[in-house]
């Protein structure tokens, strides 16, 4: 079977082109405009490649590529572009980007680049395959394999299941691995963003058009995973619950129903149910079982081999250069708080590798690498407080500390006190000198 290629360029003649190139070599190639076609022609089939313009007019390459990225699957993508920057190529390569050419490209250069992200694809595609069999989640802490065996008993069920967890926190992984312990594992496994479901696309996305299918069909037999529930427009819900209720759907134009059968797997931020943007009924189909997946933070002693799961898995998948976390560095990493969990230690250890360097990546590697400007905004558990010193890292937590008891006691600066342990005048002085207003509160105690 030949292999398909997207070409995503604006430019009508450059597309033209690269078309009538690839496809004289034998390709099956399809083109897109922009951006949002690209997004169609993807929901549309699996390539084998893209070929993706940097800039174009609605959305750039490089964002749409982070787009993909974020979505958990880049696929194989080499860059195209007229003007290109060592900071843009970068910035392609640790979002996914196989390769970088500089247009105009030579006949010669682009069946070159083509042939050689293919061959790396289809080593990936390789090591996959041996993957799929075994979709098991890095780690060996007790939270860890404590969610493996409740996913694995999970998974011999059919119930609908909601997996819920900070942004980053591998909700799409431990999905995947239920669904490679669920009786639906030779089937399909399709994922949607809940922010793509509109009130204007529902219908096409979820039941197909007449001549594209949409989600429900494609995940026949397997399972359909909504990434971020909450993010669902109205009609996608009404069209979800009453595929739920009836166990069946209707594609627009045609007159039977077709069955609806497909396991529904989804995440969700902890606490978002308590909106009032998603139909209570929908929620209760689609929460059967509910999944907690804990932040990085709340199994640190993982750190050190998720460190290594992923440079090794860099290395093989994408040919970096190999490096080993010092044992400083490693353990710096562990009183981390990582705010953006494994998402942020993955993209960290890459931007690393890519970097390069001695075999043994140092501490002070890993100091530069880490934000060291965490924002108040951010709960206390999530600020890298040894990244600050001993004053501050002091007041930080002071001031969060009192401004929870406070919370606590009703702002009570009386019962505060008594609390803390504290004598109210010494009290009054901390509170002021932190900066937490406590002046509202003083008629009340």
């Amino acid at each position: 079977m030949s292999a398909r290629i997207l070409v995503v360029d604006d430019e009508a003649n450059i597309r033209a082109l690269i078309e009538e190139i690839l496809s004289e070599e034998g390709y099956d190639v399809t083109t897109a405009a922009d951006a949002k076609e690209a997004r169609t022609a993807r929901k549309r089939q699996d390539f084998d490649l893209v070929l993706l313009d940097i800039w174009m007019p609605d959305t750039d390459g490089i964002s749409l590529l982070r787009e993909w990225s974020e979505g958990g699957a880049t696929g194989t993508v080499v860059m195209m572009s007229g003007h290109g920057t060592v900071d843009t190529a970068v910035e392609a390569t640790r979002l996914g980007a196989v390769d970088f050419v500089e247009k105009p490209v030579s006949l010669a250069k682009l069946l070159r680049t083509v042939e050689r992200a293919l061959a790396v694809r289809r080593t990936k595609g390789e090591r996959r395959g041996a993957a799929v069999q075994n979709v098991v989640p890095a780690g060996k802490s007790l939270a860890i394999r404590a969610l493996r065996e409740q996913l694995a008993r999970v998974g011999q069920h059919t119930a609908h299941t909601l997996f819920t967890g900070e942004p980053g926190s591998g909700r799409e992984l431990f999905a995947r691995f239920l669904a490679s312990q669920s009786a639906q594992s030779r089937g399909p496994f399709v994922a949607v963003m809940g922010g793509d479901l509109t009130d204007e696309n529902a219908q096409r996305e979820l039941t197909g058009d007449g001549t594209e299918p949409g989600a429900f069909e494609r995940a026949e037999g397997g399972i359909l995973f909504i990434q971020e529930l909450g993010e669902v427009g109205a009609q996608a819900q009404r069209i979800l619950l009453s595929a739920l209720e009836q166990g069946s759907y209707r594609v627009p134009g045609q007159t039977a129903d077709r069955p609806f059968n497909c396991r529904i797997l989804s995440s969700a931020f902890a606490g978002f149910e308590r909106s009032d943007t998603l139909r209570p009924e929908l929620l209760s189909h689609l929460s059967v079982v509910v999944i907690r997946v804990p932040a990085l933070r709340e199994y640190p002693e993982d750190v050190p081999e998720l460190l290594r799961h992923h440079v090794d898995l860099l290395v093989d998948a994408e040919g970096l250069p190999f490096r080993r976390f010092s044992v400083a560095a490693q353990n710096r990493l562990r009183n981390y708080p990582w705010p953006r969990n494994v998402r942020e230690l993955r993209n960290m250890v890459k931007r690393l590798l890519i970097l390069g360097g001695p075999e043994e990546i140092s501490l002070s590697e890993v100091e530069a690498q880490l934000a060291t400007d965490t924002a108040d905004r951010e709960p206390l558990v999530k600020q890298d407080l040894l990244a600050m010193p001993l004053r501050e890292a002091r007041e930080h937590f002071e001031r969060a500390y009192l401004q929870q008891q406070l919370l606590l006691c009703g702002g009570k600066v009386g019962q505060l006190a008594k609390r803390v342990g504290m004598e109210r005048t010494h009290l009054y002085r901390k509170l002021r000198s932190l900066g937490v207003d406590f002046r509202q509160s003083l008629t009340d105690d």
